[in-house]
């Protein structure tokens, strides 16, 4: 289940990859070796990103788990959800925060140095290692899909989740890496234009998620975490 939720949310929000990491994957370098080779390092690049956002839902999925266990998980889902409105509907409100814009410019930075020592390298590991360092670029769309996997309450989930979500971005993205055209900048506005109004549905889902209300798949009844074994003999 967690899985094809990422994978849905990866899909739609496919659009929002196309307008922001469009140029990078027409950027990437072309391998030696002829077609194949140009088409297996695209899969590698692709392949890169879903393997670091894996990871990030495996993070995601700990920290969940965390807040499952202190009792605090439909709380913070709430929490999460109406921050993402807020981004959707009011996004100058953030953008006002001086240490979060701060701390993203550090990242951005970093990650763009590398970026760009890698993409001076044309081998199929170099591809790999893009992709890798790209799936950790500052992303709306990745935030709010780490959102949802923190409310997934498990490693195996946020890892499923994010997997799921990676997956659902890759063929937009390679079908831009084979094709070889630009975007156009009014189509990259366009694009951008429809982020707010998914964003706003994905946080409404995510709230919905953390009010327990015990509708399956839109906000499922959560169980109260069985007491440890120790404890049940205790009262014995």
């Amino acid at each position: 289940m967690e899985f094809i939720s990422g994978f849905i949310i990866g899909i739609v929000g496919s659009v929002h990859c196309a307008g922001m990491c469009g140029p990078l994957a027409l950027a990437l370098p072309v391998p030696q070796g002829g077609r194949a080779q140009f088409v297996a390092g695209r899969l590698l690049y692709n392949a890169g990103r879903v393997v670091t956002y894996a990871l990030l839902g495996a993070v995601a999925g700990l920290l969940g788990k965390r807040l499952f266990m202190a009792g605090a998980q439909q709380t913070v889902s709430i929490v999460l959800g109406v921050v993402l409105l807020v981004a959707a509907l009011a996004p100058t409100v953030l953008k006002r925060l001086p240490v979060g814009s701060t701390v993203i410019g550090h990242i951005t930075n970093s990650v763009q140095r590398v970026i760009g020592s890698l993409l001076q390298r044309s081998s199929l590991l170099a591809l790999f290692l893009l992709g890798l360092v790209n799936g950790i670029l500052p992303c709306g769309l990745v935030y709010m899909a780490l959102a949802a996997a923190i409310t997934t309450g498990g490693v195996l989930q946020g890892v499923l989740f994010m997997t799921g979500f990676g997956i659902g971005t890759a063929p937009m993205m390679f079908v831009i890496a084979l094709a070889g055209k630009q975007i156009q900048g009014e189509l990259r506005k366009r694009l951008t234009a429809l982020m707010p109004m998914f964003t706003a549905v994905i946080a409404v889902l995510i709230i919905l998620r953390g009010m327990n209300l015990g509708i399956p798949y839109v906000s499922p009844k959560v169980m109260d975490e069985p007491a440890p074994q120790h404890q049940m003999e205790h009262h014995r």
